[in-house]
């Protein structure tokens, strides 16, 4: 009987063996000299020799085969208890058996008596034909008992090769799996894991059939081997009785044994299953490597100084360095100042479709405001919209309003309108000064730049002609010049405020000459306001907000009723002119027998007598001197000085007591005797 000191561990891993080298030397030494002993032979020789080197190569290789298992298994668990548990007990065992055979012999030989011989040699004639029979017939039975053996051994053999196998399948699968998982081990951790659990245990399957199959082996071979024993004690018998009646049951046996079929076949296959798994998101994981993944959402450029023209912009965005794309989409529509609130009335978005990260989009509104947004696109997807950005093309030229331009020897004060939808940053008046002769520029344009509102006044040199140009500035860009105005400032130059005008006083066309008709207009067909002169039938001049000389001429009727002369831009509207400490006035007044005429100033006059009527009076207004003087224009007369020190600036006044007119001149240069000392 086979006995290995072993140890098996069915968890445990496949090299994890512990076996004594002598003991698992000796005892595969031990086992096949007792399990293939074939002594029943014709011969009655022992082929002990053959029999033992055979199976010495099925114990090693048993010995080895076992090496592979997932553990090793004590014989004590798995075969019965009946059996010899030590081979130093089998040998003594058999020993015993040996020398009781001998006495035996000995025994029936002293009891054989004389008169038995002659029956005795016929009986030993025929039992030597039977015993013939019987030992052709075992030999035969050993024979097949050797093939048996043979095809054993290969078959252990084929099973160290599985063995073998099974392990370099596994090993090689486990590379394949740590080779291509790596890259995401990580990520997929938890799954390997599942996999290689799934693998050991199918790898445990295996090794464990293998090892129950060649634990079915080794019950045969027992079984052979107590085949051979029991014919080797069969044989040693000296008892014919006996050996007859012990022989049949055993040639029985050993032909019951010899016909039972042994599977030879592997218990288990070579490959390892896959088993079916889920591995999309790993898959998806992996295909990501080399996917490029959709771009991150642009960042559009805020807009830039000089980045756009009335009918244009340049827009800019930036992108991620490691985003990849294809191409751009640009969006943009205006932005309603006065949108309505209904949603199918919102502007159209229109689309730009670009590879650069810069676009210029054309045929636009001139000083509009656009809303902006971005978009990148790749193989992969689209990204999200950038957010919003406002950008603004450049304002339309202004338009300077000449109306409401005024002048004066050292200044002018310039208005002029936007005529942009949306609010201008700022506005640059441009102005170049020419040559008197011949009416040439210089060739030296100055600016005033980051004016905010529509109006400017811009420091000049007396007696000289200027052109005049302004240009609307926003983000985007400064605009076109405005059409260009010619100023001189040899004189004062200004307009009238129509919106200070009496309802009864008419203006001409031309903004300097006033009409009072006959017609009174009731007070319910009057438009008034806060502004407009509500009792002197009175107009307001717009005169540059300058403390500088200041001239203008007014021509006059002597048959009509004046007043002409300063007042400060907020005096009182339903007061007469000169009636108030806010007004310097020179007044005619006609009477049934003379002309005369009024100087007042808070409602008081000096007595002073005019013997020749004037028809043009000038005015000059001193703010350094603080004086206001009247002259008689056409006889070069001094005709009265207020003296004031104004506090604030002035405007001329001009009003009409009477039907009649009133022409204004200015713009013309002051004569020599204004600005000189008067009494």
């Amino acid at each position: 009987m086979l006995h290995m000191f072993l140890t098996f561990d069915p968890c445990g891993p496949a090299s994890s063996i512990s076996v004594t080298a002598s003991a698992c030397v000796a005892a595969a030494a031990r086992a096949a000299f007792f399990f293939f002993l074939p002594a029943m032979v014709a011969s009655k020789r022992i082929y002990s020799g053959k029999y033992h080197c055979g199976f010495s190569c099925v114990a090693a290789r048993v010995v080895l085969l076992c090496s592979f298992c997932s553990g090793f298994v004590a014989y004590d668990d798995v075969l019965p208890q009946s059996l010899p548990m030590d081979l130093y007990e089998i040998r003594r065992a058999r020993l015993d058996v040996i020398a009781e055979e001998a006495e035996l012999q000995e025994l029936n030989r002293d009891m054989s008596s004389p008169q038995q011989s002659a029956g005795a040699n016929e009986a030993a004639r025929d039992d030597v034909l039977h015993n013939a029979r019987i030992e052709s017939d075992i030999d035969g039975t050993g024979n097949q008992l050797q093939e048996k053996v043979a095809e054993m051994e290969n078959f252990a053999g084929h099973l160290e090769e599985i063995f073998l196998t099974v392990e370099e399948n596994f090993g090689r699968r486990e590379q394949h799996l740590e080779h291509h998982y790596t890259d995401v081990l990580q990520a997929i951790s938890q799954r390997y894991d599942q996999r290689a659990a799934r693998l050991e245990t199918e790898k445990k399957g295996k090794l464990e059939a293998l090892y129950a199959q060649l634990l079915a082996c080794g019950h045969a071979l027992d079984a052979s081997k107590e085949l051979i024993e029991e014919a080797k004690e069969v044989y040693r018998s000296q008892d014919d009785r006996l050996f007859l009646q012990a022989v049949v049951p055993t040639i029985k046996r050993i032909e019951e044994f010899a016909k039972e079929e042994r599977d030879l076949t592997l218990a288990t296959s070579l490959d390892f299953q896959t088993p079916p798994a889920d591995l999309s998101d790993v898959k998806s994981m992996m295909d990501s490597i080399n996917v490029v993944p959709a771009p991150s959402a642009p960042v559009i450029n805020p807009q830039t100084a000089n980045s756009a023209t009335q009918t244009s912009l340049r827009v800019r965005w930036s992108l991620f360095s490691d985003d990849t794309v294809e191409f751009y989409e640009l969006y943009y529509r205006p932005v309603l100042q006065d949108a309505p609130a209904d949603s199918t009335a919102a502007p159209h978005v229109s689309k730009l479709k670009v590879r650069e990260t810069h676009c210029t989009v054309r045929a636009l509104l001139p000083g509009a405001q656009y809303e902006l947004w971005v978009t990148a696109t790749n193989t992969t997807g689209i990204s999200p919209a950038s957010e919003k950005a406002l950008y603004m093309t450049v304002p339309s030229p202004p338009v300077i309003k000449q109306r409401e331009c005024c002048i004066c020897p050292e200044a002018a004060l310039i208005r002029w309108e936007s005529g942009n939808p949306d609010p201008v940053d700022s506005y640059t008046v441009e102005f170049t000064e020419l040559f008197a002769p011949t009416g040439t520029e210089k060739g030296v344009t100055e600016s005033v730049v980051a004016v905010p509102t529509c109006q400017c006044l811009i420091r000049l040199q007396a007696g000289q002609h200027y052109l005049i140009s302004v240009r609307a500035v926003n983000i985007g860009g400064s605009s076109d010049t405005s059409e260009v105005i010619s100023i001189s400032t040899s004189g004062t130059f200004f307009y009238l405020l129509e919106d200070t005008a009496h309802p009864c006083l008419s203006i001409s066309e031309d903004g300097f000459t006033i009409f009072y008709g006959d017609e009174e207009l009731p007070i319910s067909a009057m438009a008034l306001d806060d502004n407009n002169f509500t009792r002197c039938v009175a107009v307001l001049g717009d005169l540059t907000p300058v403390r500088a000389r200041h001239y203008w001429e007014v021509e006059v009727d002597d048959r009509t009723e004046f007043r002409i002369g300063v007042a400060y831009a907020d005096t009182e509207r339903n007061s007469y002119l000169g009636g108030n400490d806010t007004s310097w006035c020179m007044r005619h007044i006609l009477t049934t027998s003379r002309h005369r005429y009024e100087f007042l100033h808070n409602g008081q006059s000096p007595d002073l007598r005019i013997t020749v009527n004037p028809f043009r009076i000038g005015l000059a207004l001193d703010y350094d001197r603080g004086t206001l003087s009247f002259f008689n224009v056409d006889l070069e007369q001094h005709l009265h000085t207020f003296r004031c020190h104004f506090q604030r600036y002035v405007q001329p006044c001009f009003g009409l007591d009477s039907p009649g007119a009133l022409t204004i001149h200015n713009g013309i240069e002051a004569p020599k005797y204004t600005f000189v000392g008067h009494p």
